[in-house]
This record gives structure tokens, C-alpha cells and sequence, in this order.
């Protein structure tokens, strides 16, 4: 009983161990025109409108598969290998699923972000998946594909993985059960990632950082984990904020940055490097992914749940398409989408996590050399990692729900990043999926003289910023009411 007891104690702190980020936002990039040239250019010059520096990203043809089976094997697949036995897990979770899912067997136990799985050796475990990143709820709407807006990654969590251990040594009788073995893998990449990614605000996605310590561990060939790592991984976190999936059927590139090119399928591979036994799991796994793009190119945009003024919505709409469809594309019966590539020097936006890419270093360098000569970036349909630099000016569907703003979620909603002057410098949320502000599109908050706490997003600190994308300054304020009303349509 005592046993139980101690293993009760220590799973209880087990949310710590497993939080993940759950959520994307994007950044608007609309070209002003001048559409009052002046009448005596002699004597007053016309003010040079800025010239939108891009380029073209390439396409590259995906594989195709079956959404149906995408959807089942992202619910209740097998894509990771270790994690805490299942018993285990349920004696520790005091969270009551809901089963929102509607999953059967083990998975109807334990929350839709969870999977129960069998471990190569035969053990029962239980790991995070997909969902724990890329489904997220807003106005009691819970939207898959969605990311999350609410995941707190300013702990460390690995702190309670010894206490964990000694709870499941004493449940199953030492580090030679089967449940431990089966187990040990998933401990082993919390303690690397736990103290390495670390947020400044809760809400914010370390997701690329994640990506850079796991594969650190790992042989780029074998993917076998090695425990001394192969390259120094620095603590810096830059944040990012999660895409939503319905993006990306029409995006020729993954990722803000633009860098995930080829085969997207073997990125979504990626998120198996944390449990991940060799590169013979991985090409298991890769078979599958197929099915997995098929259903994330199947999901649609969610609708706006409120009240839309259809004449203002069309005043937007004549604007978006003059001044801001070159980079976002045009919606509607004939939609369009450019795919471009947006310099920094045009957009302007923080640049810490475009640099971090194109600027030489230890751990870029084995990033680079890690993907592109490796298995992913050798094997048939192959993943390439490119960095020219800038951010891709994204889709524009469903922005309405992907709030806060830019590739970090610095700008909390869309009348914000349409004027960059009334942008808060800090500013705190509650966090509630309930707080969104109808008439800003985007979450309610309070504006901070410092940072509170960790829901303020202090926007001073390294790759925060809020700077950029002033394309909207010049809009009157009819105008960029009338701007967001037709965006709410997307």
C-alpha cells in the first residue's frame, strides 16, 4: 500500500512532466496603395510606397493517402514507442476524460492529447500525441487542426521525473520490468528537453527547440539516442506559435520560416523523435504519415461563430483585394494563393527566428548537416531543410481563430497588427478560451506596465518582439474596421 501511495504522490505531478503546447498565428502582409496621387508632383513628391521584397517558393507534389486512416492512426497510432505504463498513468491522472474523441478501449480512459500504446517489448504506456500541439478549444468550440493558445512551457518538466522514477521502480519492482523498459526512452528525452526549452510566457511554443535537443541525441543515420549528446544545445529558447493544419494543403513550404521543403510526410516524423527506438520504426511510421497528410489536407477553416456585418465585410473586401491579396492570396469561389517568401527587410517583424537559421553555429550547422545528409534527407522522399531567410506570408483562412498574431504571438488580435502604433508592449490574458474580443478579433487582454506574471508577454525580451508588418498604419480607421469585418469571412 505504501507503494501506491508513493507512486499516487508522484503521477499526480505528472502534467508538469507531460505539457506540451498545443496552437498558429499568422502574420497579415498587405501592400498599401496610393490611391491619391498628388497634383502637383513638382512641387510636392509622392512618398514612395514601400516595394514588398519576395520571392516564389517552389512546389513540391506531396504523396497522397487516405484521410480516414490519417485521422484513426493520429488518434490512436502508434507513432511513439515509450511512455509511462498505463496503469501507472491512470492512478496518477485526476483529470476526467471526456473522450471527445470518441476512441474505444484504452484510449477511452485517458485524455484525447494521449495515446495508449503497445511498446515493442510488449508493455502497456502511455504517450502524448499530435493532438497535445495541434487541437485547441476557443468559445467552447474544441477545433482539431487549431493550435494551441494555452500550453505551458515556462516549467520544467523534467523537475518530478526522479520522483516518477522511484514511483514506477516501486510499482513494478525495479528498472528490469518490462513496464521500466518500456518507459525509459520517453524519461530519457523529458530530462534532455525538459531544462532546454523553456518559454518566457505561458501560450508560447518551443517546438523548434524541442526538434534541435532530441535530434541532438541521435545519430542522424541509425536515429538510435545516444545520452551524451553529439552537439551543445544552448538554453535560448526562440518561440513560435502553432500553424493551423488547414493551412497547409496550400502552402509549397512548412513552417514560418519556410524551411521544411520536399516531403512533408517525413517531417511529421519529427515529433517520433522523442520516443523513437532506430530509423526501422521511423520508416514504419513514414508509411503512415501519407494518411495523416491526406486527413490534415482534408480539414477546413471553422466558420466566425458571431454576428458578421455583411456590407462592412464587403467594403473589406474590395480593400484586402487591392491592397493586401498580392502576398495572402485572394478567398472566395476562385481562390488564389502566391506562396512567397517575404525578406525580412520588407516585413520587419522579428528576426531572431529567421536568423537563427541562415546565421552559422555549432548547433545550426549540425541542424543543416543532421536532416539533409541523414535518413530524412537521404531515404526516398526525402526531406529537405532550406534557409534563405524572411517568413512566408501565410493563408489567410480561418484567422479569425489563430490568434495571437505573427510567427510568435506577439500581437493578441487583428485590429493590432493592422496598427502596429496601438500594439501593447506587454500584456497579460486569462487564458480562458472564452475571452475574445468580437470587435478587435483576437483575445481580450490588459496592456502591463512590466511582466507579471507568466501569462504577460513582455515583447522587449529576444525573439518576443512585436515589431513589423506596418503595411496597416496608413489605413484609416473606417478602413480598418471595415479590413477586419471582411477578415472574419476568411
Amino acid at each position: 500500500m505504501k507503494k501506491i501511495n508513493l507512486l499516487v504522490t508522484v503521477i499526480i505531478l505528472m502534467p508538469l512532466v507531460f505539457s506540451c503546447s498545443k496552437e498558429s498565428k499568422e502574420d497579415l502582409i498587405d501592400i498599401v496603395v496610393n490611391e491619391n496621387p498628388t497634383e502637383q508632383p513638382e512641387e510636392v513628391p509622392e512618398i514612395e510606397e514601400p516595394i514588398i521584397e519576395s520571392s516564389p517558393l517552389p512546389n513540391n507534389p506531396q504523396r497522397t493517402g487516405d484521410a480516414s486512416s490519417g485521422y484513426d492512426y493520429l488518434i490512436s497510432g502508434d507513432y511513439m514507442s515509450s511512455g509511462i505504463p498505463y496503469d501507472a498513468f491512470l492512478l496518477g491522472t485526476s483529470v476526467n476524460p471526456d473522450n471527445r474523441l470518441n476512441r474505444s478501449g484504452d484510449n477511452a480512459n485517458i485524455p484525447y492529447d494521449y495515446t495508449a500504446i503497445t511498446a515493442p517489448n510488449g508493455a502497456r504506456v502511455v504517450a502524448p500525441n499530435c493532438m497535445a500541439c495541434h487541437a485547441s478549444t476557443i468559445n467552447n468550440d474544441f477545433i482539431i487542426g487549431l493550435g494551441s493558445h494555452d500550453a505551458d512551457f515556462t516549467v520544467n518538466r523534467a523537475s518530478n521525473i526522479p520522483l516518477l522514477n522511484s514511483g514506477i521502480r516501486a510499482l513494478y519492482g525495479g528498472e528490469e520490468s518490462a513496464e521500466w523498459l518500456a518507459y525509459d526512452q520517453f524519461r530519457k528525452s523529458i530530462v534532455a528537453i525538459g531544462p532546454k526549452t523553456l518559454t518566457e510566457t505561458r501560450g508560447s511554443n518551443p517546438a523548434d527547440k524541442i526538434t534541435q535537443v532530441l535530434m541532438s541525441h541521435r545519430d542522424k543515420n541509425t536515429l538510435v539516442w545516444q545520452d551524451t549528446p553529439f552537439v551543445e544545445v544552448l538554453d535560448a529558447v526562440i518561440p513560435t506559435d502553432v500553424p493551423a493544419w488547414w493551412l497547409l494543403k496550400k502552402k509549397n513550404a512548412m513552417f514560418y520560416h519556410a524551411i521544411g521543403r520536399f516531403d512533408f510526410c517525413k517531417s511529421f516524423i519529427g515529433s517520433s523523435l522523442l520516443t523513437l527506438g532506430d530509423a526501422s520504426k521511423a520508416a514504419e511510421i513514414d508509411g503512415k504519415m501519407v494518411d495523416v497528410l491526406a486527413y490534415i489536407q482534408s480539414l477546413e477553416a471553422p466558420d466566425y461563430p458571431f454576428n458578421i456585418d455583411a456590407d462592412l465585410a464587403q467594403q473589406g473586401k474590395q480593400l484586402f483585394e487591392n491592397t493586401c491579396a498580392t502576398c495572402h492570396g485572394t478567398y472566395g469561389e476562385n481562390p488564389s494563393y502566391p506562396n512567397l517568401l517575404v525578406s525580412l527587410n520588407s516585413v520587419g517583424t522579428d528576426p531572431e527566428l529567421s536568423n537563427h537559421y541562415t546565421t552559422s553555429s555549432p548547433i545550426n550547422d549540425y541542424f543543416m548537416d543532421w536532416f539533409n545528409s541523414g535518413w530524412f534527407g537521404t531515404t526516398s522522399n526525402k526531406l529537405q531543410i532550406k534557409a534563405e531567410g524572411g517568413y512566408i506570408a501565410p493563408p489567410l483562412d480561418g484567422i479569425w481563430a489563430t490568434a495571437p498574431y505573427f510567427h510568435n504571438g506577439s500581437v493578441p488580435t487583428l485590429e493590432d497588427v493592422l496598427n502596429s502604433g496601438d500594439r501593447p508592449t506587454r500584456w497579460s490574458r486569462s487564458f480562458l478560451n472564452t475571452d475574445y474580443d468580437q470587435l478587435k478579433v483576437g483575445w481580450l487582454y490588459t496592456s502591463e506596465q512590466t511582466k507579471v506574471n507568466k501569462n504577460t508577454y513582455d515583447t522587449t525580451l529576444k525573439g518576443y518582439g512585436n515589431t513589423g508588418h506596418t503595411f496597416g498604419d496608413k489605413l484609416t480607421n473606417a478602413e480598418r474596421t471595415a479590413l477586419v469585418e471582411y477578415l472574419k469571412t476568411l
